[in-house]
């Protein structure tokens, strides 16, 4: 499933072909949404917001058109009266002079009222997204300390939507890397310092991945990785889907583990379980 980055890359995509342009034509597959099309047909699309892993594209008139991308759909961006070539089903379009922003495979799509954006089902119970330009460390530290995730491992709670929006599986193991805290680790256990670390490595890895299309490894490392012919794949991230591989930073091999039904990877290393914590628990690795 595509995370906070690659979503919030596909909105930036939607929002350059379609954003503040009059939506010429709308088209939704779903027999339940065809009544919105003629009411949509003609408005400014005023913005392409993002909600962790959900897509909001908003319209002049006060609706919005909520899509979760899940684990197929995918956006598509053309040229006006041109088709991507693929097998997908078309769910969703937006039309205007020059571009279309088109939706396949996705099956969670809905008209929502500012009323019903702010009741949703989904989009009421999100925690802070990673992405959101408002968020800031001292917010996903409160979210750390707060009581009631005291008691969750950090495996399972960077996953949950309504812990923070936006992290998924390459980004949790990339964070928890770089904070240095083993995935078995519980909120309630760490230090102010290891806390710390942990929200600003929340923060850090998600813009970093942003910015550079899912990069979460050091960049001059990267860079020259590249440089020496390296594929994109092997020195993409840290320690995500490298089981059996060396670290980069202390040659120790990479564990991959199967923990809720995901795979989690981490150095035994750097991350040390909590009946063998370092002396210097969680420092800062500045991406």
């Amino acid at each position: 499933m595509p995370e906070g980055p690659e979503i919030r890359r596909a909105a930036d995509r939607i929002e350059r072909a379609v954003g503040g342009r009059v939506a010429t034509k709308i088209g939704f597959l779903f027999p339940h949404l065809k009544r919105f099309e003629a009411c949509l047909q003609g408005q400014v699309v005023t913005a392409i917001q993002t909600r962790g892993k959900a897509i909001l594209v908003q319209f002049a008139g006060g609706l919005s058109v909520y899509t979760h991308s899940q684990l197929y759909g995918r956006w598509y961006v053309v040229s006006k009266g041109k088709l991507p070539r693929t097998n997908r089903s078309l769910r969703f379009e937006i039309h205007n002079d020059q571009k279309s922003a088109l939706l396949y495979s996705a099956s969670d799509i809905e008209v929502l009222t500012p009323g019903e954006v702010e009741r949703h089902r989904f989009l009421s119970k999100l925690g802070p997204d990673v992405l959101s330009k408002d968020v800031h460390e001292n917010a996903i530290l409160e979210r750390i300390t707060d009581r009631r995730f005291a008691r969750r491992q950090l495996h399972a709670l960077l996953l949950d939507q309504g812990f923070v929006a936006g992290l998924g599986n390459y980004l949790r193991s990339e964070i928890l890397f770089l904070a240095r805290l083993h995935p078995s680790r519980r909120a309630g256990e760490l230090s102010a310092n290891e806390a710390s670390a942990l929200a600003h490595c929340i923060l850090s890895v998600s813009k970093q991945a942003y910015r550079t299309g899912g990069i979460t490894n050091d960049l001059d490392r990267a860079k020259a990785a590249k440089a020496d012919g390296m594929r994109r794949a092997q020195y993409r991230h840290h320690v995500f889907s490298r089981g059996g591989r060396r670290c980069w930073s202390c040659d120790v091999e990479i564990h991959r583990e199967v923990l809720g039904g995901r795979n989690i990877f981490y150095c035994p290393s750097c991350q040390p379980g909590p009946e063998h914590p370092t002396t210097s628990k969680g420092a800062k690795r500045r991406l």
